[in-house]
C-alpha cells in the first residue's frame, strides 16, 4: 500500500516540509538547528493554540531535563529565521506566565502523486470519467492542494477520494452501465479515503513526538600505551585529524576538538558510560597505540553507549611513513559502522585536502598539539616546517593562521602575527575553498582587527551551508557582542551550547552574559574545573563584579602566576586596586598600554578592559585614551558601556560623552545592516 501523501505547510512567506526537515522563504532554504526546526513544527501544527512551556518542554526535550531558559532560545532562534525581532512579531506570540501561541494563517500542503493521470473528483459525481475538463483542471495545478486553516477529515478526504482514468467506459457504454461504475467508484474512493485519512492522522500524532536526532560521537585523544616524548604528541592530535574529517558530514554531529582535549581525556583509563554523560553523546571511537621501530600499532573501537556494544573493533598496523592515510580510513570505517549516508559534495569533500608528505603530516600533527597546549610560538614554528614542507596542505595552512592570530593578541605578536595570519588563512582558501576551519578562524580574525563588518556575512554563509557548526554559531556570537547586540550575541552561543554543550567550554569565556549585567549567569557559563589563566581571570573578573573581592583578587593572582599575559596582567592590576596598592596596578597598566602601542596589538575587547582598569585605578586620562583606542579598534558594544559600573569615573569627564556618541553611531549602523 502507498504511504499517505505527507502535509506541509505554508504561512506568509515561508513553506515548511517536516519530512524533508526543510524550511523555505521564496524557494530558499532558511537554515535552523535540530532543536529549532522540531520546535517551529510543533508551533505550526498546533498553531492558534495557547502552548504552555510546560507543553513544549515535555514535548521537545521528552528525556531531558532543561531549563526553561533552553526553551526561550529556541524561540528567539525560530523567531529570528522568521524575520522576527527578539521581543515577538506576527508569527510567534508570547502570552505572558503561561506560554506562546502561533499566531500566522497556516495552510496545509497536501502533495499530489508524483504521476499526474486525469482523476475523476468525487467531490462532484455527475462529472463522467472520461470528461477533457477534469485532466485539464488538474494539468493547469500540478503544485498541492490547498486546505485553510482547519485540516478537516472531510477536506482530506475530498483530496484523497480519486480513481485512474483505465477505470472509464468508452465513450459508447450504456447510460445505466455508467451509472453503475459511478456507484462503485463512489464506494472505492471514500474506502480511499478513509484509509488515506487514517494514515494521516497516525502520521500526524506519530509527528508530535520528538524527531530522532542524529548520532552524537566523540573521538577520544588515543592512548599511548609506551608513553614517550617522541610520540605523545599522536595522541590528541590524530584524534583532532580525524574530528576535523567527519565533522564535514552533515549526518553525524561530532564533538570538536576543543573538548576533548582536556587532561583528563587523554592518559587515563576511562569509563565509556560516564565519558558519554559528560560529553552527552551516544557513540564513543576509542583507541590505543604503540610505536615499534617503523610501525605503529592501532587498536580502535567504535562503541554504542546505549547497548554498550562495540560496533566494530579495528586493529591497524601502519607504516609511520603512511600516518597520514590513518584519518581517512578510520573515517570510512566510522561511516560504514554508523550506516551514515554521504551527500555527493561530502564524498567529493572528503577526497579533497588530502596531506601527501609524510614528514610535512608529522609536523602538522605536532603543531595542532602544541597549540592545544597553549605553546603558541612552539605551534608556529612546527606549522612553518609543515608548510614549507609541503605547501598544498590546506588545513596546516589554517591552523598556522590560528597560532599566529593568538600570538598577535595573546603574546603581544601584534601586527605582524595579524598580517601572516590573514596570509595563511588566504592560502588555505585559495587551496580549498571550503575549508570550514579556515573560514572561521580567519572571521574570528576579522572580528579583532576591527573588521567585524565583514566577520558577520563570512560566518553566516559557513551557516547557510552548514547550519549545525557549533563553532561558527559561537564565533558568530563572539562578533555580535563586538557589535553591542548582546541579545542576539546570547542567542547564537546558547545555540552553540545546545548544538555542543562543550563548545569552546575550555577556552572561551561567554561574555555577552557578563555585559549584559547577568554576573551571576555569567560565573555559571564558565568550565568550573579549568586550571586556564585566560578562565580563572574570567572567573575572578565575574567575581569582581559582583563584590567578591576576596575571591576575586585570588583568582586575578593565580591566573597571572600560571601566565603573565595581556588578561592576566589587567586582573593583576585590579587586585592591587583591591590590596590598596594603586601605585603597583598603574604601573603594570602603563607597561601593557606601552607593549599593545610598540607591538600594534589591536585586542580591541582586551583593550577595553585595560581602559576600566585605568578607570578603577584613578587614571582618568589613561582610560580615555585606552576607551578611544578600544572603540576605534573596533569594540563598540555600545549597551555595555553606558552601563557599566567600572567606569563610572569617567562620565563627568570631558571627551567621554564624544567617544560615547562614537562607538553609538557604529553600533546603530551596525544593527541597522545585519539586523
Amino acid at each position: 500500500m502507498a504511504k499517505p501523501a505527507s502535509p506541509q505547510y505554508e504561512f506568509g512567506p515561508f513553506q515548511l516540509n517536516p519530512d524533508e526537515r526543510l524550511l523555505l522563504r521564496g524557494g530558499e532554504p532558511v537554515a535552523l538547528t535540530p532543536k529549532a526546526f522540531d520546535t517551529l513544527c510543533y508551533f505550526v501544527e498546533h498553531h492558534h493554540r495557547l502552548l504552555t512551556k510546560d507543553e513544549l518542554i515535555a514535548q521537545l526535550w521528552p528525556d531531558s531535563f532543561v531549563e526553561e531558559s533552553n526553551l526561550a532560545q529556541n524561540v528567539s532562534a525560530v523567531r529570528r529565521a522568521l524575520g522576527e525581532q527578539s521581543d515577538g512579531g506576527h508569527y510567534i506570540e508570547t502570552v505572558p506566565k503561561r506560554g506562546y501561541r502561533f499566531a500566522a494563517e497556516v495552510k496545509l500542503l497536501v502533495p499530489r502523486p508524483a504521476a499526474k493521470p486525469a482523476y475523476a473528483r468525487l467531490s462532484n459525481p455527475s462529472l463522467t470519467l472520461n470528461e477533457p475538463s477534469v485532466a485539464s483542471d488538474y494539468a493547469a495545478d500540478d503544485r498541492t492542494d490547498v486546505l485553510h486553516n482547519g485540516f478537516s477529515d472531510e477536506s482530506i478526504a475530498a483530496t484523497a477520494g480519486v480513481l485512474p482514468e483505465s477505470y472509464a467506459p468508452a465513450p459508447s457504454t450504456p447510460a445505466p452501465q455508467l451509472t453503475w461504475l459511478r456507484r462503485q467508484a463512489l464506494w472505492l474512493g471514500v474506502g480511499l479515503a478513509v484509509l488515506c485519512a487514517a494514515g494521516y492522522f497516525i502520521w500526524h500524532a506519530n509527528k508530535s513526538k520528538p524527531l530522532a536526532s542524529k548520532p552524537r560521537l566523540a573521538v577520544l585523544p588515543f592512548r599511548n600505551l609506551k608513553p614517550a616524548a617522541e610520540t605523545d604528541f599522536l595522541g590528541f592530535s590524530l584524534a583532532d585529524a580525524i574530528i576535523t574529517k567527519l565533522s564535514y558530514i552533515s549526518a553525524l554531529n561530532v564533538r570538536p576538538s576543543a573538548v576533548v582535549a582536556a587532561a583528563k581525556y587523554r592518559s587515563q583509563e576511562l569509563d565509556p558510560q560516564e565519558v558519554a554523560r559528560e560529553l552527552k553523546v551516544d557513540k564513543l571511537l576509542t583507541g590505543t597505540f604503540l610505536k615499534e621501530g617503523d610501525v605503529l600499532r592501532i587498536n580502535l573501537q567504535l562503541i554504542d553507549v546505549n547497548t554498550g556494544q562495540a560496533l566494530w573493533v579495528q586493529p591497524l598496523d601502519l607504516k609511520y611513513d603512511r600516518l597520514l592515510t590513518l584519518q581517512d580510513r578510520v573515517t570510512q570505517q566510522v561511516i560504514q559502522g554508523l550506516q551514515v549516508r554521504l551527500t555527493p559534495i561530502e564524498s567529493e569533500q572528503l577526497k579533497v585536502d588530502a596531506p601527501r608528505n609524510p614528514l610535512a603530516y608529522e609536523a602538522y600533527l605536532r603543531g595542532l598539539d602544541q597549540y592545544q597546549a597553549g605553546s603558541y610560538a612552539q605551534a608556529i614554528k612546527t606549522l612553518e616546517q609543515s608548510t614549507a614542507l609541503d605547501s598544498g596542505y590546506a588545513r596546516a595552512w589554517a591552523h598556522l593562521g590560528r597560532a599566529y592570530t593568538a600570538q598577535a593578541s595573546f603574546a603581544f605578536g601584534g601586527r605582524a602575527f595579524y598580517q601572516k595570519a590573514q596570509a595563511a588563512y588566504e592560502k588555505s582558501l585559495a587551496l580549498n575553498p571550503h575549508e570550514i576551519e579556515a573560514r572561521i578562524f580567519l572571521a574570528n580574525l576579522l572580528t579583532d582587527t576591527n573588521r567585524v563588518e565583514e566577520a558577520v556575512p563570512q560566518l553566516r554563509a559557513v551557516l547557510k551551508t552548514n547550519p549545525e557548526h557549533a563553532e561558527a554559531h559561537w564565533e558568530l556570537s563572539y562578533a555580535y557582542r563586538f557589535g553591542g547586540m548582546l541579545s542576539e550575541s546570547i542567542t547564537e552561543g546558547e545555540l552553540a551550547r545546545q548544538l555542543d554543550p562543550q563548545v569552546k567550554l575550555n577556552s572561551s569565556a561567554f561574555n555577552s552574559y557578563l555585559y549584559a549585567g547577568q554576573y551571576e549567569r555569567f560565573l555559571q557559563s564558565l568550565p568550573p574545573f579549568n586550571d586556564q589563566a585566560f578562565i580563572i581571570f574570567y572567573r575572578g573578573f565575574g567575581n569582581y563584579y559582583l563584590n567578591q573581592r576576596a575571591q576575586a583578587a585570588a583568582d586575578f593572582d593565580r591566573a597571572y602566576e600560571l601566565d603573565p599575559s595581556l588578561y592576566t596582567q589587567i586582573g593583576k592590576a585590579l587586585g592591587a586596586s583591591l590590596a590598596n596598592d594603586p601605585a603597583k596596578g598603574l604601573a603594570l597598566l602603563h607597561d601593557t598600554e606601552r607593549k599593545l602601542e610598540e607591538r600594534g596589538v589591536i585586542e580591541a575587547e582586551g583593550t577595553y578592559k585595560v581602559a576600566q582598569a585605568f578607570a578603577v585605578l584613578g587614571d582618568k586620562a589613561a582610560a580615555l585614551r585606552l576607551l578611544r583606542r578600544s572603540i576605534e579598534g573596533g569594540f563598540f558594544c555600545y549597551p555595555y558601556f553606558i552601563n557599566d559600573p567600572l567606569l563610572e569615573n569617567l562620565r563627568n569627564e570631558a571627551g567621554y560623552a564624544t567617544l560615547i556618541e562614537t562607538a553609538r553611531q557604529r553600533y546603530e549602523a551596525f544593527k541597522h545592516r545585519f539586523f
